[in-house]
């Protein structure tokens, strides 16, 4: 196969998100990005299952027409809800008289440690991290072709929510589609935003922020440590004035994501939103939103900084802001209130520039790397369809029919009157 086609699904706060990608080694190229809003999934929950597994056919169809192709699989991302982690040192004996590693002893070792059960309450979901025992050295390599009689395995292995992992994946069978692979969404957002090889020498807190809730992954020695959350996100902070006005969910995060300054004096009360509904006229100035919005924006940094004061207090950390929440800029401004060092992660993958993808988007590469070991071709789309594709769109191309096609030569080149 000449294309690793990829595609991840989240089914997040209150829209379900689907991003479909090529990857190259360690580059990645988005071929579509869908969203579809969908009031079936509230906080991480599945509260209705047939309107969750509409909008999954409504963004894997629409993706479909554009692409050309179907979409036979998916990454399913998963709400790191109820996080565990267990770590293992697994021995591997090479017992073939080869005295050499190959693939099938890596296998082995990682089988077993997957073998390992934390509970009737969760699932294995993804690995944490790896590490390779080899001759007295330790590697994050795979140690394929080294020449030793046995070698050692640091596996380092996440667990999640057994009931979420069913109610989401149930619904993505509903939708016809098959599961090439679960990730955490926290581990998948860092392993985009690299919190995982930021957190080597320091904490890294992620403050994944949604609609209805944040969640706060704690990444240190570039392993994702554990997960809490704040029954909070964007929604909660722009709550008053939606009640007030009776606004939708969707115009209040368009309020908090445009229109005003953290710096009080710099809101005037020149109308910033207008909608004529059928019996009132609803009109919102600078100055009423930032009245409203900036003390429960402080109250929500506060919740944080006192979740996260004792981390702080332990050592150099970090916060990285993701999540649709990110695209919030007045968040950026209010960064020194954070009790530490706060950056905003900025996605700079041309067609998902959206920190609500991030998770979508690290998703793939965790397959990546895990893939390394299971070796296994499958990808998400059809195979034969995607190259029937490749081969017309190269013919055109040959033919000089792509690329600048004739039609766009002809209004480029073509002589003013």
């Amino acid at each position: 196969m000449s294309k690793k086609v990829y595609a991840a699904i989240e089914l997040a706060d209150q829209e379900v998100r689907l991003v479909v990608m090529e990857i190259f080694e360690s580059r990645s190229n988005v071929l579509r990005v869908e969203r579809v809003a969908c009031s079936g999934i509230q906080n991480g929950k599945i509260l209705d299952e047939s309107m969750v597994v509409t909008a999954v056919r409504e963004a894997t169809k629409s993706a479909q027409a554009a692409l050309g192709y179907r979409i036979e699989r998916v990454i399913l991302i998963i709400p790191s809800i109820n996080v565990k982690r267990n770590s293992q040192k697994v021995h591997v004996q090479i017992e073939d008289g080869t005295k050499t590693i190959r693939q099938f002893h890596i296998q082995q070792g990682y089988q077993k440690a997957i073998q390992k059960r934390m509970g009737d309450d969760v699932e294995y979901v993804n690995p944490n991290r790896i590490t390779y025992i080899v001759n007295g050295n330790e590697s994050k390599k795979m140690p394929k072709g080294e020449e030793c009689t046995d070698f050692y395995m640091n596996v380092d292995l996440l667990y999640g929510d057994k009931q979420t992992i069913y109610e989401f994946a149930k619904c993505i069978e509903l939708a016809n589609l098959e599961i090439l692979d679960l990730c955490l969404d926290v581990y998948a957002s860092g392993q985009e935003t690299a919190a995982l090889q930021q957190s080597e020498d320091r904490a890294i807190v992620q403050l994944s922020i949604e609609a209805q809730h944040t969640s706060l992954g704690l990444f240190m020695n570039e392993k994702l440590m554990s997960v809490a959350q704040i029954d909070k996100g964007f929604n909660w902070i722009i709550e008053p004035l939606k009640e007030k006005y009776n606004l939708s969910d969707e115009i209040g995060y368009r309020l908090l994501q445009n229109i005003f300054s953290s710096r009080e004096e710099e809101n005037s009360d020149v109308i910033v939103y207008i909608e004529q509904k059928e019996d009132d006229r609803v009109e919102i100035s600078a100055e009423e939103l930032a009245k409203v919005t900036l003390p429960r924006l402080k109250e929500y940094i506060a919740e944080i900084n006192t979740a996260c004061e004792p981390i702080v207090r332990n050592g150099k950390t970090r916060f990285v802001m993701t999540g649709k929440g990110s695209n919030i800029a007045v968040l950026k401004e209010l960064a020194d209130s954070f009790c530490a060092e706060t950056i905003v992660y900025e996605t700079s993958t041309i067609g998902a520039r959206d920190g609500s993808f991030v998770a979508d988007l690290g998703a793939a590469f965790v397959w990546q790397d895990t893939n390394r070991i299971r070796n296994d071709e499958r990808i998400s789309v059809n195979n034969n369809e995607l190259e029937a594709s490749i081969d017309s769109i190269n013919q055109k191309s040959k033919d000089g029919d792509g690329g600048f096609t004739k039609k766009m030569k002809s209004v480029i080149l073509a002589d003013k009157d």
